[in-house]
């Protein structure tokens, strides 16, 4: 993975039929998702447990939307090496699971009568800003996260999930591009079954016109 151009896959050559995949973790979307699970964690243990919430089951959907949203983009980095498709899908995936937890954060703030940011307020700026720390991890959230004021809590998670969505739409429309001109594996394999019968068939002809000028 490179971050300049958010794609699951290291710069590799067309010739290459099983390009180097992997290196997820070094991604930004990943970065993001990874902060998102322990917030989503920490969050619900804090506001989502049966005491506050009455709903274990909410608690659990929540947790695994957002184990769903890292996972399947580790996954799709190693799935890129035999199968652009299966990329695209599991990033599309980690989308959607993000989307999943946005939509149950939106209706915990709406059912406690509570604000939810504006993307243009001073308190969302300030959340999103922290984004741009080389260093960032969930203990560069960690205070708005754990705060007493669950608004605060809740609207940090949603400003945490528009970024990673962000990120990975950047990152769809790469990953599609790079299909378009350059294919996948069984174009990759065809190419490389082509270049080698074409080599067959040039050494054979090599062979019978050395023969002939004898």
């Amino acid at each position: 993975m490179t971050d300049k151009t958010n794609t699951t896959n290291r710069t590799y050559k067309t010739n290459n039929l099983i390009p180097p995949h992997g290196g997820y973790k070094n991604l930004e979307a990943y970065k993001m998702a990874v902060i998102i699970y322990d917030a989503t964690l920490a969050f619900c243990n804090r506001y989502m447990t049966y005491k506050t919430n009455k709903s274990y089951r909410t608690y659990d959907q929540m947790v695994q939307a957002a184990r769903s949203g890292k996972q399947n983009i580790a996954e799709a980095s190693l799935a890129s090496a035999t199968s652009k498709k299966t990329e695209l899908k599991l990033i599309g995936v980690s989308r959607a699971s993000f989307q999943e937890l946005l939509e149950d954060l939106e209706d915990f703030l709406r059912q406690k009568g509570l604000h939810l940011w504006r993307k243009d307020s001073t308190e969302a700026q300030t959340v999103r800003r922290l984004a741009y720390n080389p260093n960032k991890s969930y203990m560069t959230y960690k205070p708005y996260i754990e705060n007493k004021n669950p608004e605060i809590a809740a609207n940090t998670l949603i400003c945490l999930i528009h970024q990673a969505s962000f990120l990975l739409d950047q990152l769809l429309r790469r990953l599609e591009k790079d299909f378009l001109e350059k294919g996948g594996f069984t174009e990759r394999l065809y190419q490389k079954r082509k270049e080698k019968r074409d080599d067959r068939t040039n050494k054979t002809y090599e062979t019978y016109k050395t023969k002939e000028n004898y």
